[in-house]
């Protein structure tokens, strides 16, 4: 059985105080790649290792696939297009 007793004590008898994460700018990282939009898919469950890409702003299922690494993936796929046709770069 774990106390975790362990953790109460430092790993080095040198070291005061304890580390202290600064989290003044995590709210400035986390929004910095992704634009605080919405995913314009979702991979959601559609029976026993099967699932399907749908489009979040209709609903519309666009794909679909058995593994859920795929499914992913081809959810990222078509929203690189989406972003890609906005831009003027792939016509």
């Amino acid at each position: 059985m774990c106390t975790l007793t362990h953790f109460a004590q430092p790993s080095n008898p040198g070291i005061d105080s304890p580390f202290v994460l600064q989290g003044t700018h995590l709210a400035e990282l986390a929004g910095h790649g992704s634009g605080n939009q919405r995913p314009r898919f979702q991979v959601v469950p559609a029976g026993n290792a099967f699932f399907h890409i749908k489009e979040s702003s209709t609903g519309r299922v666009r794909g679909f696939r058995e593994d859920h690494n795929e499914a992913c993936a081809l959810a990222r796929s078509l929203e690189s297009r989406i972003e890609l046709l906005s831009n003027g770069c792939l016509r």
